[in-house]
């Protein structure tokens, strides 16, 4: 494991689960993010935002509002990463479903054609703050209605980006992958080591 820990500014297990692959220490800061409550970051794109643009945004005010939290706790400095996915159609931004309905219409969008999906990292210290961007694309297989309604149904298209999860029952709908399969789960690692060497976290 590295020996020095980083603050991670997310709530996604995934992320957890990623970073632990590579080796990483950290602790968790997550940010307030959940509808109904006031929220550290606005997540809503902005008019005319590219994909890239927003994600780039959405990640960098995830990390330079994490470094402020860390700042005003007086708590131990550390790098703070953050990350951002969405999955892009036909250059529209389809973020996190509202609902089973809004996920079923997501499936039916993406089904039997290719797709972008894009994360961006971020990496603050102080007041340093470094990016990645990972764009990678998805191809699916042609879904019928019953396969979209059982998985919406199931529950996995919740809190997801594009309404799936490709490491999870999904796996099932892809027929190809183009780029960074670590970057379509939610952070892509060859690019999150590469920010953390260069914030002088040593990994196996």
């Amino acid at each position: 494991m590295s020996p020095r820990p980083i603050y991670l500014a997310s709530r996604s297990p995934r992320r957890r689960e990623l970073l632990r692959q590579i080796g990483v220490t950290f602790e968790l800061l997550p940010l307030r993010e959940r509808p109904g409550r006031p929220v550290d970051v606005d997540e809503a794109p902005q008019a005319a935002e590219t994909a890239q643009a927003y994600v780039l945004r959405i990640a960098t005010e995830k990390a330079r509002t994490a470094a402020a939290i860390v700042a005003a706790r007086r708590a131990a400095p550390r790098p703070v990463l953050s990350a951002d996915t969405t999955v892009v159609c036909d250059g529209e931004i389809l973020g996190k479903p509202r609902d089973v309905a809004d996920a079923g219409r997501m499936l039916a969008r993406l089904a039997g054609r290719d797709h972008q999906v894009m994360t961006a990292v971020a990496v603050a210290l102080g007041e340093a703050l470094e990016t990645r961007v990972s764009v990678s694309r998805v191809w699916f297989r042609a879904l019928d209605a019953a396969e979209i309604r059982r998985y919406v149904t199931g529950g996995e298209s919740v809190d997801k980006a594009g309404a799936y999860a490709v490491q999870g029952l999904a796996a099932a709908f892809i027929t190809r992958i183009e780029g960074s399969y670590s970057g379509i789960m939610g952070l892509p690692l060859a690019e999150t080591a590469g920010l953390l060497r260069s914030h002088g976290i040593m990994l196996p």
